[in-house]
Formats: structure tokens, C-alpha cells, sequence
């Protein structure tokens, strides 16, 4: 018991030490959960695809397809033109805000359509996170023989906590958020990121 405890931390740790890293899917879930739009789903699409993510690569799929590395330039192509259309959409929110600070009453309907769709596109679209949950956690998991799913359990459970505490403890800053001017500083920021991971990913490939 002591022994799968272990491995259950090392696991949790090593997850959570590669998803709190500031990235474009951080930067959504935390954008989506100060504006208090959609987060549960986003929340839940984030915790679940990693989960997936993870399992194929505690089951050695990382390894196959690390064996065909046009698949990795494509991924990165495409995940790099999302980023960059993405970032350039919050920049133009930045040069063209609304007069209103953040909303936070209901959305229009096909909005939190657009939330769950971007996510998943944010989410399966992006290379990185392949690169850490698939095979850097894969081949984490395998040093750990017969426990390998005791360490993969851990991980799932990191980015359950970690998603859920970004998403929903947003919440907290949304009376700080609450000018036009903090609005277009977070935009900024997310446009930022956005564009040199996508720049970043486009070169790499």
C-alpha cells in the first residue's frame, strides 16, 4: 500500500509539474473562469482529455507514434496556425474593447458552444500537450513496471486539481477584473502567449 502510495505521489507531482507551466490551454481555462463562462465544461474537457492523453501514454501508444515523426511536424503546424489565430483574436480585443467591463450574466446561447469547441480545439490541437502527457508522462510511466497505472492515476488526479483550482478560483479575481482596462491587460497577456507559443511551435516543426 505504502509502495502504490508512493507511486500515486510521484505521480500526482510529476504531472502537476508539467501542466502548471503558463501555457495557451492555462491561459483559456483562466480567462474562461474570471469571465465565469462555461467553466464547468471547460474544466471537465480539460481534466478528461488529459486523463485520455495520459492512459494512451501509460499504454505505450507515445511510443508508435514518436515512430513517425511527420505526424509530430504536422501536429505542430497545425496546432501552431490555432494558437496564432487565436492570439490574434484576443489582440484585437485589446485594440477594439467593449465599453463594458467583465460580464458576468448569461452568455448567448451559442456561446458556450464556441467555449467547449475552442477548448477542445485548444486542447487536441496542441502539441505540447502530446509532447507531456504522452510521452514524457508514457515514459515516466513505464520506469515504474507494474505500477505504471498507480503513477498514470496520480497524474490524472494533478490535472483534475490543477484545472479545477484554475478554472473555478478565477473566480476570485473577477472584482478586480471588473474595469474595461484590466479586461484588455488579460487579452493582452493571453495574446502574448498565444502568438509566441504558435510562432514557437510553427518554427519547431
Amino acid at each position: 500500500m505504502t509502495s502504490a502510495l508512493t507511486t500515486a505521489a510521484t505521480g500526482f507531482g510529476t504531472g502537476l509539474s508539467l501542466i502548471v507551466a503558463i501555457g495557451a490551454q492555462n491561459a483559456f481555462v483562466l480567462r474562461q473562469g474570471i469571465r465565469r463562462h462555461a467553466v464547468l465544461a471547460v474544466v471537465g474537457i480539460c481534466a478528461l482529455s488529459d486523463a485520455a492523453l495520459i492512459a494512451l501514454g501509460v499504454g505505450g501508444v507515445g511510443a508508435v507514434v514518436v515512430a513517425w515523426p511527420g505526424a509530430l511536424t504536422a501536429v505542430g503546424w497545425i496546432g501552431g496556425a490555432f494558437l496564432l489565430g487565436y492570439g490574434a483574436l484576443a489582440a484585437r480585443r485589446v485594440l477594439r474593447p467593449g465599453t463594458a467591463g467583465l460580464a458576468t450574466d448569461g452568455e448567448a446561447a451559442g456561446s458556450r458552444r464556441r467555449a467547449v469547441l475552442t477548448c477542445l480545439a485548444m486542447t487536441w490541437l496542441n502539441p505540447h500537450v502530446y509532447l507531456d502527457t504522452v510521452f514524457l508522462l508514457g515514459s515516466v510511466a513505464a520506469d515504474h513496471g507494474a505500477q505504471r497505472w498507480t503513477f498514470g492515476l496520480g497524474a490524472v488526479l494533478a490535472s483534475v486539481c490543477w484545472f479545477a483550482a484554475l478554472g473555478f478560483g478565477a473566480r476570485l479575481l473577477s472584482r478586480f477584473l471588473a474595469r474595461p482596462t484590466a479586461w484588455r491587460v488579460l487579452d493582452g497577456l493571453v495574446a502574448a502567449t498565444m502568438i509566441a507559443l504558435g510562432l514557437t511551435l510553427i518554427a519547431g516543426s
